[in-house]
């Protein structure tokens, strides 16, 4: 368990932590001549079983200097200790403190009434009354309030024996989710290295764990870690723990930032939150904050999307650089010159459209999310796949979850996952019977033709969707048997066709000429002019025949055996291999064809969606599609 101190100054926070630790958590010189707290300090109760964890205290300056100090120690701590001296009572910064605590939503907690033997008993009741009176609205309503004296001793054994009692019974935090700490301190010592310290908010660490700083997005490896003051080899959510750090230097790391699982990408500069107010006339749109998220203090700047329930404002931030958060982290805001807090709360969403932040169907999610999140993360991943699809890797950096774990919440929301995006399974119904529909319209429309092409389809029923999302969604179709796969076409199975006896014949005297050049096939017109054939009628046979399969239309009027469109995807796959990509110049050469050809045979390939084009560049999208085809008989793959 880990203790956090608050209150105000010179109200004997860091002299109660020595009396119950033997520690003295003032080790900076300015400290020590100046009597008052200005950095964290960290102080641990080891316990007498040497199978339970050491109580862990973070003492905080009280100064109103130093609050982004007390930020940065109160985050992800378990239980408060409120300090409020006898002879002051309830003091300014006891107040903010307390508030913040409040928003960062701590809810267990204790208070210290110390220097008791400086006031007279009655002084102790009154301010005891005070206390009772002031925290009586509050989560903190029954915290045990103890009387004491860090300078005598009196009653600091009782607050020591009910802390340790309370951390006996803490539930230990799980460790779920990617490892995430936040650094609230970093040094070297010689002969070690670079060392860092933080609370651990998620997952769990290891010696030898490959681990990523953010923002700067450095990359370090764990040596060695200490786990609540001890050696260890892993450390886990809920834990302090320093770790040193590998391939890393000193100046490398600083406060504010996160050392992560190297896994996690949950970079954003714009996150939306829900939040409760404690200045309800200075949240105001665009205006600068500072953001105050894990050790972090940085600037953002503020819309309010909804405020029309003033104990849940819905915020969206736009922060002057990057943050690692995920949703879930708690969050402080205080004004532009550091002077008062103004609100605090929860991050629900780190992916952020571009428009439409007030719409209220987005509002909508936002509270849904917010209020499901953290309770049942199924629901909440099905509210948010009903405004439509999501990006699988943002989802789960977003909500930082494991592999595994993401696993399990998609079996459980019947969700489908395809070209690293995540559909409602409906939606993903619907497309599926969308891209039937479209394909039987198509067979109608231009019965001649073999299907539809992959790319095509794409535009008819999901323009916005990544070609590799349709790929999939056509795959479960033809696994099923809703659809066939004709080389770079889909189809209906009813959509078959054999050609007449005179049809064949006809075929069998044109056949030559596109035999005899494969890669440069003649044209309707030339075929026409050889044949005595008037070029309508060739017109017509030859889109009977691409009907069939045997050939397949790649420019106006310029069709090419479809064992040789085959052969040519394969050329222009082992280019990209080869070289990075397909272009004009390699690949006429290759298939020994003039340059306009070879560019109308890649443009082809990009528009059944085979490849897709860079600049001069042609990079395939998937497997060869015509592979299979050109490997059966032409009779079978008009069966196809």
């Amino acid at each position: 368990m880990l203790i956090g101190t608050a209150g105000h100054i010179d109200h004997g926070k860091t002299s109660l932590v020595k009396r119950l630790t033997g520690r003295n958590t003032d080790r900076l010189p300015e400290e020590i001549k100046r009597g008052i707290s200005i950095e964290l300090g960290y102080a641990y109760i080891p316990a007498a079983d040497a199978q339970v964890e050491p109580l862990g205290f973070i003492d905080v300056p009280g100064h109103e200097r130093f609050v982004h100090t007390m930020l940065a120690g109160a985050t992800g701590i378990d239980l408060a200790l409120l300090v409020v001296a006898a002879d002051d009572g309830v003091m300014p910064q006891t107040e903010e403190h307390f508030e913040i605590l409040k928003l960062l939503g701590v809810r267990a907690g204790a208070i210290a009434l110390t220097k008791v033997d400086a006031v007279a008993p009655a002084r102790v009741d009154e301010v005891g009354e005070q206390l009772a009176q002031w925290l009586a609205p509050t989560v903190a309503c029954d915290w045990r309030v103890f009387a004491l004296s860090s300078l005598t001793g009196e009653g600091v054994q009782a607050l020591r024996d009910w802390l340790q009692a309370q951390a006996a019974r803490w539930p230990q935090r799980r460790a779920a989710g990617q490892f995430r700490m936040a650094v609230d301190r970093v040094f070297s010592l010689a002969g070690v290295g670079t060392i860092v310290t933080g609370t651990v908010h998620a997952g769990s660490v290891a010696v030898g764990d490959e681990v990523l700083v953010q923002p700067s997005g450095r990359r370090a490896r764990v040596r060695s870690l200490r786990a609540q003051d001890r050696p260890a080899e892993r450390g886990v959510a809920g834990q302090r723990c320093a770790l040193n750090l590998a391939a890393i230097g000193r100046d490398e790391v600083e406060r504010g930032e996160w050392v992560q699982s190297a896994m996690l990408g949950n970079l954003t500069q714009r996150l939306d939150a829900i939040m409760e107010r404690t200045r309800a006339t200075e949240l105001r749109s665009d205006t600068m904050v500072h953001l105050h998220h894990g050790t972090l203090d940085v600037l953002a700047r503020v819309a309010v999307l909804d405020n029309t329930d003033p104990a849940a404002v819905l915020v969206s931030l736009t922060i002057v650089e990057p943050v690692a958060a995920s949703a879930g982290d708690r969050i402080v805001l205080r004004d532009a010159q550091a002077r008062h807090t103004l609100a605090g709360g929860t991050v629900v969403d780190t992916a952020v459209p571009a428009r439409g932040r007030r719409r209220p169907e987005r509002l909508a999610l936002l509270r849904q999310l917010a209020a499901l999140q953290a309770s049942d993360r199924g629901a909440a991943l099905q509210a948010r796949l009903l405004h439509g699809p999501c990006a699988t890797s943002a989802l789960k950096s977003g909500w930082n979850l494991r592999d595994d774990e993401f696993d399990l919440l998609l079996a459980a929301s019947g969700a489908r996952c395809a070209a690293d995006l995540l559909f409602d399974g409906a939606h993903w119904t619907r497309l599926a019977e969308q891209a039937r529909q479209a394909t039987a319209a198509t067979h109608e429309r231009e019965p001649e033709m073999p299907g539809l092409e992959q790319h095509r389809l794409r535009r008819m029923v999901a323009p916005a969707l990544p070609q590799e999302a349709i790929t999939t969604l056509l795959d479960e179709l033809i696994d099923v048997g809703t659809l066939v796969r004709r080389g770079a076409f889909v189809a209906l199975p009813s959509h078959k066709v054999e050609l007449a006896r005179d049809e064949r014949v006809r075929w069998e005297k044109i056949k030559p000429l596109f035999m005899d050049k494969r890669f440069e096939p003649p044209r309707v017109r030339d075929i026409a002019r050889d044949t005595g054939i008037a070029e309508t009628d060739v017109r017509a046979l030859l889109r009977r025949v691409a009907r069939v399969g045997e050939i397949t239309l790649v420019a106006h009027d310029h069709f090419f055996i479809t064992d040789a469109v085959a052969e040519m995807a394969e050329v222009a796959g082992e280019l990209a291999r080869t070289h990075g990509a397909a272009r004009a110049a390699e690949f006429r050469d290759r298939i020994g064809t003039g340059r306009k050809l070879a560019i109308q045979i890649l443009e082809f390939f990009d528009k059944v969606g085979y490849t897709r084009r860079v600049r001069d560049d042609h990079l395939p999208r998937r497997a060869n599609p015509w592979r299979a085809q050109a490997a059966a008989p032409p009779q079978e793959r008009a069966a196809a």
